[in-house]
């Protein structure tokens, strides 16, 4: 099912690149001003979606393997990932059930986690192993002061988590089949090359940037190149989006050599997979998945994004995962050279730029923001982020459950 959705919209990309069209919004949307630089909305935000949906934590390769850990803070919340001895990922409050303080810090591989502030003991599953003088310390129900849980879920070779042990938001749900197709990707068997953190502006602002190819010719005339293609047609389940560029051909890279295939001349079944995942998948509300190739292998960035401290920030990992792990030095410095050349285009155009756009914000004096008829993916996202913000629970539930319904019918 997911290849033949796949293939559909890849059909729906060739049609509209043979004729020269793009498929477009409605009309202009006019978003406030203010939604980028109000510091009671970014608070709200920070608790109504980041605290309430579910997040794309980690890609599965970064804990490939039994015991490995990883702990993170996202707006506030102290979490610990570990992968467990059935291959499962546990997600709990990173927090020692004594006094709070955090059991682990960084990546690594551990069995047990203990707390360096009194020497408290917990297994990898969460369970409270030990407290330090138990003589001296009083009696204490262990079962009851296990690390508390966070709601975890593994697909695709991704990792979400709900940094709210009691939502009741079935995950799958709010993926509403989006997993299936990101499976085509393959990632649970890809390998994690490199990682880095940049500082960006405004989360809304960052993410903006990811959803709109209407820009790449212009912001990234000296990099990507100033005849770089502008439109994209968008493809919505529920709030995740994927963006591709309309045309008949593709690009397949094999070894040193660029092969373009004519997609209109080939059959359903000879459409290579990597043509089926191109353009960038977005997942809400802050996750994009770009394919690229280094050292003439398959590789993709995953671009994780959270608010900062304040309105103006945010903060952006960088994952350069792999189809393979490259084995020579030569396709190690070609696969580190695409990386570097990716942290240029976002660093210092897209949130050099977003930047520069946030303080001129900042003055006031510009009441609305617009997206064209072309920046379809824009909208869409403001439009889920007006609704998700200013919903009740209850009302989540309910979204997302008739929304994974409609991805299933």
């Amino acid at each position: 099912m997911s290849r033949e959705t796949l293939v559909e919209m890849t059909r729906n990309l060739v049609a509209h690149g043979a004729a020269g069209t793009m498929e477009y919004a409605e009309d202009v949307v006019r978003i406030p001003a203010r939604s980028y630089t109000d510091p009671e909305l970014f608070e709200l935000e920070k608790q109504r979606i980041f605290r309430r949906l579910p997040l794309m934590v980690a890609p599965s390769c970064e804990l490939p393997n039994p015991g490995d850990y990883k702990a993170m803070d996202i707006c506030g919340v102290p979490l610990l990932l570990s992968r467990q001895k059935d291959g499962s990922v546990g997600a709990f409050l990173n927090m020692c059930t004594h006094r709070g303080n955090p059991l682990a810090s960084g990546t690594g591989n551990a069995s047990r986690f203990t707390c360096g502030y009194h020497g408290w003991t917990f297994k990898a599953d969460g369970a409270l192993l030990g407290v330090a003088s138990p003589q001296d310390f009083g009696r204490v129900d262990k079962a009851a002061l296990c690390l508390k849980r966070f709601p975890v879920h593994e697909s695709a070779g991704l990792i979400w988590v709900i940094l709210d042990p009691a939502s009741r938001l079935n995950i799958a749900d709010y993926l509403c089949g989006y997993d299936g197709l990101l499976a085509a990707f393959g990632f649970e068997h890809w390998t994690l090359f490199s990682q880095r953190t940049l500082a960006g502006p405004n989360w809304k602002t960052a993410y903006d940037g990811y959803l709109d190819f209407y820009h790449l010719p212009v912001l990234h005339a000296n990099t990507f190149g100033a005849d770089f293609y502008n439109r994209a047609n968008y493809f919505a389940f529920g709030p995740h989006q994927r963006l591709s560029t309309p045309s008949k051909f593709a690009i397949k890279v094999q070894g040193e050599d660029d092969q373009q295939l004519d997609l209109e001349a080939m059959s359903d079944a000879e459409l290579p997979e990597e043509v089926l995942v191109q353009g960038v998948w977005t997942i809400f509300p802050h996750i994009s998945i770009a394919s690229f190739y280094g050292g003439g292998q398959r590789g993709a960035m995953i671009s994780q994004l959270f608010p900062g401290e304040t309105v103006g920030e945010s903060y952006t990992t960088q994952y350069y995962v792999m189809e393979n792990q490259p084995e020579t030095p030569e396709q190690v410095e070609a696969a580190q050279d695409q990386f570097n050349f990716l942290e240029v285009v976002v660093r210092d155009e897209d949130y050099a730029t977003g930047k520069r756009q946030h303080q001129a914000l900042q003055s006031g004096l510009l009441d609305e923001v617009l997206f064209g008829r072309n920046e379809k993916g824009g909208q869409v996202f403001h439009q889920w982020v007006e609704r998700l913000t200013h919903a009740s629970d209850e009302e989540l539930i309910a979204i997302f459950a008739a929304e994974q319904r409609q991805a299933a019918e």
